[in-house]
């Protein structure tokens, strides 16, 4: 099985990547929440391509990475992943 970075032609953390995320939604950015658990190569960047974000804290990298005080925060802020469905029902973006 071939990774969308490999048929695309383009990774995480470039901007394309998630432009073609969006492209392949064919919904409007804001209607996809991109989950990950690194702020450099995932949250950051999904962001910055108008996608709503959720920071998965898990690993080590849950420890090393902390947001910056100017960094926009990710619109979910989860410890696990068995709590995204609560979460998003919270959400005032759901719907």
């Amino acid at each position: 099985m071939r990774s969308c970075s490999t048929t695309w032609g383009v990774a995480k953390p470039s901007l394309e990547f998630f432009r073609r995320v969006v492209g392949e939604t064919q919904v409007d950015p804001r209607q996809v929440l991109y989950v990950g658990d690194r702020l450099d190569n995932d949250i950051c960047p999904a962001g910055a391509a108008g996608l709503r974000t959720a920071w998965l804290r898990r690993g080590p990298r849950a420890y090393l990475q902390q947001l910056d005080p100017d960094e926009a925060r990710p619109d979910l802020d989860l410890s696990d992943l068995t709590h995204l469905t609560a979460a998003l029902s919270r959400s005032p973006h759901t719907g």
